[in-house]
């Protein structure tokens, strides 16, 4: 079952109201939504129908019993009754059985994709804000349930009004004062209803930030990567008790707020009910004088209770769904209008169009937002093409910063950075991806094949093979070959086409510095002019760590690489290490000036130098 993807349904910078509940399932699968709002309708007045015909039938049966109408006069009221069984039974296995399956799944592609590639352009500093990431979290994690939903309680509404109303309309033929009295009970239960749902998810925006850690405790407890060390420090119970600690919270907060509706919704069925049965004992009486026939009194009085029992809990648990909804379209007016990335989600460049002779920071100050401490603080530096650079320092003094404003991610800086004497702001994402690949410390682990999580290092190529063109595989042959996994690759059971990790069944799991050489492969696999090695490999011991880099290194040449470690094996393989010290260029040179100079870096060697001596790793 194709489903088309539908663009723009989403769009940003607009109030988002219960209209867009239609407008979006509308647009995602227009069939559907028409079939499921017109069988709601029709359905809506089948319990109005169904009042009549059994009053009819009753009406009917009497006068054949007492003689006055033949027996063949009950097969058209019997006849009606099977054909609302017939519609209702049909109803719910072609509506329910098919069409809702395809509107679900319309909605669920549809919308899931437009929030990930609005999640996608987001500016980074949305993504590093706490309170942000909650409101992108509520938003995304459960748009099913809340879109498609959605428009399922807007029809809930209509339906519950019209099968409301028209028995309503009945009854008012018969007691009009009746139908007046069942709406005065039924708007208190309805607007208690609505602020029942507004405090439910008020609550649970609130804990939300509970829900996102206790969901991070249960990934730790149960997912097959935490498995072996779960096993042996034996921290299953300790994480545990911390789990029910945050989800507790989260539960008895959303609890307080259920029984608290709950009760209020108790009190108001009571209530209705009990004017339900005056109305019924109202109605006793013309039927008794024979100003209304028993087959109306029975079905009118089954209608009502029907009505009462709508009212206490259909009604009022739609009218608090529609409460919550409305909060949800709250926050997804919130999520739409943050700021975005322009090009966030281009391509990068053409390398052949993209030249690279130098990066220059002038009087460059940073802090991020929300904070008060620069991390940056008038840096200076420049760096020239084919050269390898390591950056030193310990952590927090600014390294991994550097590569955040080289990359775009932020730009609310003093000062300048210059790219071939050019500022950085004026070139777009595109030309930034061209220029630069990144191996981060936290790298990812892409679940797909091993051929294409190195194809990823350079997009264009990945397109040529889904797309079964010929693509660069020597290259990537070299890449395999130098970081040494060639070795590694030919001993999986399909090779290069292998699916890794453990969510295909068949895939392989690597070790972790089988992965941190595969995400080194990755960005080698980039034709980017400079490549940045992020402390990707700080989990590895010191010397195999150097090796990392001297490869890294080697496979780099005629490119410009920057090293940024706090460990400094690597850095003596460096043209020219830059120490970072408090913000700024503390110390620069290569690495026997630096040692004589006898500075920061030259005490940092000394204490360090021990690491390698013991392993025969340093010369």
């Amino acid at each position: 079952m194709k489903i088309k993807t539908k663009k723009n349904i989403m769009p940003n910078n607009k109030k988002y109201t219960a209209w867009d509940y239609i407008r979006i399932p509308f647009m995602s699968c227009p069939g559907c939504t028409l079939i499921i709002g017109i069988n709601r309708i029709v359905s809506a007045f089948i319990p109005s129908l169904v009042v009549l015909i059994t009053a009819n039938f009753i009406d009917t049966a009497i006068a054949v019993f007492n003689g006055e109408k033949s027996f063949n006069a009950i097969y058209l009221p019997i006849l009606c009754y099977m054909l609302v069984v017939i519609f209702q039974n049909l109803n719910y296995t072609l509506i329910y059985g098919f069409v809702n399956i395809r509107y679900d799944m319309a909605i669920y592609h549809n919308v899931r994709s437009e929030l990930a590639l609005k999640r996608g352009r987001l500016e980074y500093r949305h993504i590093e804000d706490n309170e942000t990431w909650n409101l992108i979290s509520r938003v995304c994690d459960d748009s099913l349930a809340n879109v498609a939903m959605g428009m399922n309680n807007l029809f809930d509404i209509a339906d519950l009004c019209i099968s409301i109303i028209s028995i309503l309309v009945i009854l008012m033929t018969q007691v009009w004062w009746a139908a007046a009295a069942i709406m005065i009970v039924a708007v208190p239960l309805i607007l208690v209803a609505m602020r029942g749902g507004k405090e439910v998810y008020d609550a649970r925006r609130e804990v939300r930030k509970h829900v996102r850690r206790a969901d991070y405790l249960h990934s730790v407890l149960t997912k097959r990567e935490y498995i072996e060390e779960r096993a042996l420090f034996d921290y299953s119970h300790k994480v545990n008790e911390q789990w029910y600690e945050k989800y507790e919270t989260a539960r008895k907060e959303i609890l307080k707020k259920d029984i608290k509706n709950q009760i209020r919704m108790r009190i108001s069925s009571i209530i209705a009910l009990v004017t339900a049965i005056g109305i019924i004992g109202v109605i006793l009486v013309p039927t008794v004088k024979g100003a209304m026939s028993i087959g109306i009194f029975i079905a009118l009085s089954n209608a009502t209770f029907n009505i009462v029992d709508r009212m206490s809990w259909n009604l009022s648990y739609v009218a608090r769904s529609f409460a919550e909804k409305q909060e949800y379209l709250k926050d997804l007016t919130k999520f739409m209008a943050l700021t975005e990335r322009e090009g966030a989600l281009d391509e990068p460049e053409n390398i052949e169009n993209i030249s690279f002779e130098s990066i220059e920071f002038k009087d460059v100050s940073f802090k991020y937002p929300g904070t008060e401490k620069y991390i940056l603080k008038n840096f200076n530096l420049k760096i020239t093409k084919n050269r390898h650079y390591a950056f030193v320092g310990i952590n927090g003094a600014g390294k991994t910063t550097i590569t955040k404003l080289l990359t775009g991610m932020y730009q609310d800086y003093d000062g300048q950075i210059l790219i071939n004497n050019r500022d950085i702001k004026l070139y777009g994402l595109k030309a930034l991806k061209a220029i630069f690949a990144v191996v981060y410390q936290d790298f990812a682990r892409y679940q797909v094949s091993a051929d294409d999580n190195i194809l990823l290092g350079d997009i264009r190529q990945l397109n040529k093979k889904l797309a079964k063109e010929t693509y660069d595989t020597g290259k990537r042959g070299i890449i395999l070959k130098e970081i040494d996994l060639e070795r590694v690759i030919n001993k999986l059971p399909s090779g290069l086409n292998t699916y890794l990790g453990k969510i295909k069944t068949g895939g392989v799991d690597l070790s972790g510095g089988e992965w941190q050489r595969l995400a080194v492969a990755r960005a080698l696999y980039s034709p980017a002019h400079v490549r940045i090695l992020d402390e990707p490999t700080a989990a590895l011991d010191p010397v195999a760590e150097s090796n990392v880099y001297k490869m890294f290194g080697r496979i780099s040449k005629g490119k410009t690489t920057i090293f940024i470690t706090h460990r400094l094996g690597a850095a003596r393989l460096a043209d020219e290490i830059i120490v970072i010290d408090k913000g700024s260029v503390a110390e620069k040179g290569s690495h026997e000036e630096l040692i004589k100079t006898g500075g920061i870096y030259a005490a940092m060697f000394e204490s360090q130098k021990s690491w390698y001596e013991l392993q025969g790793g340093m010369e």
